[in-house]
């Protein structure tokens, strides 16, 4: 179905909205105004993240990013054609912000938003099953407020915890290109390093969320051992910084293909993420 240039409802808020969202027209949590720079190259997305003097900054740039052509396509495409399930509502179809906690003990790294769920609701992992796993674990271990996130305004806050993704695009085939996946890493480091004052813990949801966490914490000061440590559930690695270190835990990604084959569990994710709150509960404030 295509929905290009009729709005409508937002299912939160009742307002109309046509899709992709313009920034500042009032979808929920919307972090941009019409006036918000839109980087339209690598080179403007490392000089405008540079620039970012506060998270809130940072994610108003990162939601109107045009740097990558083919992600800009794609996520525009799906939000005007939409899923049939999802004909009657609105779609964000702009590149989902970092979320959450603006001075987090946690930090929660994915790989991209999906094109139905993050890309629709204009939250990252929220209103897909990757979310629904994501979110009651984090309720479970009370990093949230509720065991639900449906759609951006529904009342979902984390407790000491931020979420991002190392894309934050939907791609085609949810596999970004490698140049995409440089392009959009000035957002990622930048992010970080406004998190270090308070970071203790990183949690990297799959192997390529794991490569961005430790390249996004070396750019944030933190040492990385050479050669870089492995990807595995479980897997655990303590990063030297300046005033304090950080610990980067793996996880499997919870995807469909990983729950549903029993891949990843509940218990798994559950457990990963309390072992990311003892850490973050127990780290020393100064080295």
């Amino acid at each position: 179905m295509s929905g290009e240039d009729v709005a409508s409802p937002h299912p939160v808020t009742g307002e109309p909205f046509v899709s992709p969202a313009p920034p500042g027209a009032g979808w929920p949590e919307d972090p941009a105004s019409p006036d918000t720079p839109a980087a339209r190259d690598g080179a403007e997305v490392a000089r405008l993240a540079d620039a970012a003097t506060s998270v809130s900054e940072l994610c108003a740039l990162e939601s109107v990013c045009r740097a990558c052509p083919r992600l800009v396509a794609w996520r525009e495409q799906v939000a005007r054609e939409r899923r049939r399930a999802f004909a009657h509502e609105p779609y964000w179809g702009r590149p989902v912000p970092g979320w959450g906690d603006e001075a987090p003990r946690i930090l929660i790294v994915g790989l991209a938003p999906a094109a139905h769920g993050g890309n629709r609701t204009g939250r990252i992992f929220t209103g897909d099953r990757s979310g629904d796993w994501l979110f009651a674990a984090l309720h479970h271990v009370g990093l949230a407020e509720i065991a639900t996130s449906t759609y951006a305004g529904d009342g979902q806050r984390l407790r000491d915890t931020r979420v991002v993704a190392a894309v934050r695009c939907a791609p085609p085939a949810n596999k970004p290109l490698p140049v995409e996946r440089d392009t959009c890493f000035p957002w990622l480091a930048r992010e970080v390093r406004f998190c270090v004052p308070t970071l203790r813990a990183v949690v990297a949801l799959g192997s390529y969320a794991w490569d961005a966490a430790l390249r996004g914490c070396a750019a944030a000061g933190f040492s990385v051992p050479r050669p870089r440590p492995k990807f595995g559930h479980g897997a655990e690695v303590s990063l030297p910084g300046t005033e304090h270190d950080v610990v980067v835990i793996g996880s499997y990604h919870p995807s469909q293909q990983n729950t549903f084959t029993g891949k990843l569990t509940r218990q798994m994710l559950v457990d990963v993420l309390r072992r990311a709150k003892d850490v973050a509960a127990t780290a020393n404030e100064v080295r």
